[in-house]
């Protein structure tokens, strides 16, 4: 695994983030409650990479990346404590 960047939520992705995954990142945004917002600390993507594949997790547990054959997925992880 490679590590990436962090980056809080509703803000510009960093230049690491391919564009493929920048719709799915907003929408899953766009989708967080507005009292999370409201929480310290705001929350934030973690981008890395595994197999050569972008991974973006948001710290609530929300996952953005490919698949093999290229198609964004955005899943949730069972093992985050949000789940």
């Amino acid at each position: 695994m490679q590590l990436g960047t962090r980056w809080p939520a509703r803000t510009t992705p960093p230049r690491a983030v391919p564009d493929v995954l920048h719709a799915q990142i907003a929408a899953v945004e766009g989708l967080i409650d507005e009292r999370q917002f409201a929480l310290q600390p705001t929350p934030s993507w973690t981008l890395t990479f595994l197999e050569g594949r972008a991974v973006a997790e948001l710290d609530t547990g929300v996952i953005v990346t490919t698949d093999a054959s290229g198609e964004v997925v955005v899943r949730h992880d069972e093992d985050d404590e949000f789940a």
